[in-house]
């Protein structure tokens, strides 16, 4: 894409986010951001607004780092009926039926029945609704259903959104107006599991895995926006190509968002905008399928290298975490070493002239960013080799029973959910070890341990928006 086709089109707005400090540098946790003079003259109050080509490739790429949010309310957003939905159903007509009352006749829908077992039921609910129905004869499974459906869309704007999903009226119309930037190829809003009164409903309310939380963002490597999942996304029809890798029957939908980026696509999370999916009410199914989106990290690790690590960390910091955990004597006082190595290198990574508050509080947000990882490795992706190592080692047991303690009761207390730590935590940790043996099992199968390795990371030079 050209500048001159990319270029934003005037009023359009961006704003920086709420946790970035101003100043010189743009600061947020270890992100540092080196700012130019005219770039801090064009930020007034935190925004700005694009009058001209030089505010435009400003803006643009605040968006790409991930540091400014769009405001679009002084631009014209396309029209609905440049839009078609595309619902990928197989045995869910009442999801079917739902959403298409909730959508309306005004909007263009082409449901795929992907070999459903009760065809005649669906084809009359679809009749009924007077959307286009297409038939799979075998079960070729959601990213092949939903290449099917694009194939049919003649709308330069195509909206996926599974049958478990409910969208209220003016979800789709607020996601398109986000498709006033040229450079963005696709947008997803913030997917929540609709509230329950089970127990294990409220549980998913408060951590559905599809909810990537309440922070607005731009989807960039090893950023707290990562990927994006496909229950519900609105896409540029020109910009997918061939659209989903049929090859693939979990993960597609991260894949899809990923080679967007690697082709210099914006994607965006748009977590104002929500949309709310079924939850699972059998907890052996809940589990299944936790273990089911497991499985999609070696495929995705093949396609996509490191950007699929389960932790991002120097050998240094690993070191020094795997001293705490080994919980010797000698191990404790490497780690003390090593966490010192790891601060002074951190410290003599921020720039000199960045000021000095600013640059002592990149250190415990680091410090923080480790434990974070390490935790999510322990209880999380090697799961299973921790539940393994901890029936023959009490060191290994201590520590992963005092881990996985704190890492419940601090998401917990964050969440706000109705529901008592010990039922809570016991959610919390079969969840993570599903998920786990998902990661491992699909390792195993594509006989790789990429999935399973941490990406280590090197200190960074600052980025610059200009």
């Amino acid at each position: 894409m050209t500048a001159a086709a990319s270029r934003l089109p005037d009023g359009f707005g961006v704003r920086l986010h709420d946790d970035i400090r101003v100043g010189t540098f743009l600061v947020s946790g270890t992100r540092v951001v080196r700012v130019s003079d005219e770039a801090r003259r064009m930020l007034r109050d935190r925004e700005m607004t694009v009058t001209s080509t030089r505010s435009s490739e400003l803006a643009s790429r605040l968006l790409d780092l991930d540091l400014a949010d769009p405001v679009l309310h002084a631009v014209l957003r396309p029209s609905i009926d440049e839009l078609t939905v595309v619902v990928p159903v197989r045995n869910y007509a009442h999801g079917v039926d739902r959403l298409l009352s909730t959508l309306g006749a005004s909007v263009r829908c082409i449901v795929v029945d992907d070999a459903s077992d009760d065809a005649r039921a669906l084809a009359g609910i679809v009749g009924r609704h007077g959307a286009h129905l297409v038939r799979l004869d075998a079960n070729a499974g959601p990213a092949a259903a939903r290449n099917r459906g694009m194939a049919d869309v003649e709308t330069p704007f195509v909206a996926f959104v599974d049958a478990d999903v409910t969208v209220l009226p003016g979800v789709l119309e607020r996601l398109l107006q986000h498709l006033v930037d040229p450079a963005l190829a696709a947008v997803a809003p913030r997917v929540v599991s609709n509230a329950s009164t089970s127990w294990l409903g409220r549980y998913e309310h408060a951590f559905g895995l599809l909810d990537l939380g309440p922070r607005a963002g731009t989807v960039r490597q090893w950023s707290p926006v990562a990927y994006l999942p496909t229950a519900c996304l609105v896409a540029r029809v020109a910009d997918l190509g061939e659209g989903f890798d049929t090859g693939m029957r979990t993960g597609e939908d991260v894949d899809l968002v990923w080679r967007l980026d690697r082709d210099g696509r914006r994607v965006r999370y748009a977590a104002e905008v929500t949309v709310t999916h079924d939850v699972r009410e059998s907890l052996p199914g809940w589990l299944v399928r936790k273990g089911f989106y497991g499985q999609s990290a070696a495929p995705l690790a093949r396609r996509h290298g490191a950007r699929m690590a389960p932790a991002v960390m120097s050998p240094v910091a690993a070191t020094a975490v795997a001293g705490l955990l080994v919980q010797r004597r000698w191990s404790l006082a490497v780690s003390v070493v090593c966490a010192a190595v790891t601060a002074r290198s951190t410290w003599n990574g921020t720039p000199s002239d960045l000021p000095r508050r600013q640059r002592a509080a990149v250190l415990p947000a680091t410090l923080h960013g480790m434990i974070g990882q390490t935790t999510g490795l322990l209880l999380r992706h090697w799961s299973p080799l921790t539940v393994a190592v901890s029936l023959r080692s009490r060191r290994m047991r201590r520590a992963a029973v005092v881990v996985g303690l704190i890492d419940g009761l601090v998401a917990h207390r964050r969440s706000g959910v109705r529901l008592d730590p010990v039922r809570f935590i016991a959610a919390r940790r079969a969840e993570h070890l599903a998920y786990g043996i998902g990661v491992w099992s699909g390792a195993i199968r594509e006989r790789s341990t990429a999935c399973l390795r941490p990406h280590w990371l090197r200190v960074r030079r600052p980025e610059s928006p200009q």
